[in-house]
């Protein structure tokens, strides 16, 4: 149940602090009325419930989760169900484990008054920002079972598109972890047992030899070393990517990368697009939508380009003449179809059209590059480890000349 702090005025005029309980707002008022005080001040500050416990405990509740929450409270809300109700069946035919206690804390929200926006709000780990925009746009036009349904078909797109994108880049990873492990493995247990071999004949080596049996030396003897100082290297690398001036130099670092940074440039066009596309269209004013929109875009040097657009907006310029700055994100063909799309009033259609087109090329071109990296990956392996076998087994061939 939500927590309010309040700074009231009791009976000898004095100034007074507290902190109450109650479902809403009124209700502290009418609390603090009771005991005689006259409320100057009342803010929620917190909600702390059992749910709220259990969520920072790490019981969350699954995207597809959320999704069909939203997607069944639109379908009772088309079918004229009240909102209330709606909320009371979902919480009582949810499969989930966890979500029960989640649907049901926004019931009681709603029941006592808050909005839906308001009683979503309090879960920012469940629902994104994008989400309570739609939904506060549905509730105060009265679409609010078309802005939840947008919402659920915008969340369905994006887990679709992460998945894609998580799906392209596992089977490289896997290589790469495959070819350190190996590595790992020859350096260590692999070669020690030749190299000791090789020391009893007490001939030269050839270099190449020399070279890996020194390299696996190192490995061995130092190897705790190197895992600690690879371990403090990390812990300090992801320091350094919580301050801003670390973050933006990564993503320029990303956005540098052939192939890699074009990628991820379009990534965030995609995001863009459907995000404000999606706001447009149910009924959020344009800054509004911008504003979340560049939040969307998930990389601050790329985001720049649009928090010019929205001060450009506030001023009276068009949207693709604000969004010019960015030319990394916006391509000089997107800005001509949002310039056309602005002057024919069908902006949140063509971002729509313009994010699934974008999407698509994506798809594409991460296909494109996992198919340059997949061979690319295993040629390197087999280079590195056929380098070692060999500088192995070149003593071998000349075992007899070593004996003597």
């Amino acid at each position: 149940m939500p927590v309010y702090d309040y700074h009231a005025l009791n009976q000898e005029g004095s100034l007074i602090s507290g902190r109450v309980v109650a479902t809403n707002q009124s209700l502290v008022l009418e609390q603090l009325r009771q005991q005689g005080l006259r409320p100057v001040e009342v803010e929620e500050t917190v909600a702390e419930n059992v749910v709220a416990r259990s969520v920072r405990a790490g019981r969350r509740v699954a995207r597809a989760q959320i999704e069909i929450f939203l997607r069944q409270l639109a379908n009772l809300l088309t079918a004229g169900v009240p909102l209330s109700r709606a909320l009371e069946i979902i919480t009582r035919e949810t499969t989930s484990a966890s979500a029960p206690q989640h649907w049901s804390a926004i019931r009681d929200d709603v029941v006592g008054g808050s909005s839906l926006a308001a009683a979503l709000s309090r879960w920012p780990e469940l629902f994104s920002r994008v989400c309570l925009a739609m939904v506060r746009a549905g509730e105060t036009g009265g679409f609010l079972n078309l802005a939840l349904e947008q919402v659920a078909d915008f969340q369905e797109r994006e887990e679709d598109l992460k998945g894609r994108v998580k799906a392209a880049l596992i089977y490289p990873a896997l290589l790469a972890v495959l070819a350190g492990a190996v590595m790992i493995f020859l350096l260590i247990f692999f070669i020690p047992r030749f190299s000791a071999i090789f020391a009893e004949f007490g001939a030269s080596l050839p270099e190449l030899t020399r070279l890996v049996i020194a390299l696996s030396q190192f490995l061995v003897r130092y190897g705790f070393l190197i895992v600690g100082v690879l371990a403090v290297l990390i812990v300090f690398l992801r320091g350094l990517l919580a301050t801003e001036k670390g973050r933006r130099g990564w993503e320029n670092f990303l956005l540098r990368i052939p192939l890699w940074g074009p990628a991820i440039a379009q990534l965030a066009l995609v995001r863009f697009c459907r995000v404000l596309g999606t706001l447009l269209g149910a009924g959020v004013p344009l800054v509004t939508a911008l504003h979340v929109a560049k939040e969307a875009v998930g990389y601050s040097l790329l985001s720049d380009g649009v928090a010019t657009a929205i001060e450009e907006v506030k001023s009276g310029s068009s949207l693709a003449k604000g969004l010019a700055h960015q030319e990394k994100l916006f391509p000089a063909t997107v800005l001509e179809m949002v310039a056309v799309a602005e002057e024919s009033g069908q902006l949140d259609k063509e971002l729509l059209r313009l994010a699934t087109t974008y999407e698509r090329d994506l798809d594409r071109k991460l296909r494109a590059l996992v198919a340059v990296i997949e061979p690319a990956l295993l040629f390197l392996m087999a280079a590195i480890v056929g380098t070692v076998v060999i500088g192995m087994l070149l003593p071998i061939f000349t075992l007899q000349e070593l004996i003597r």
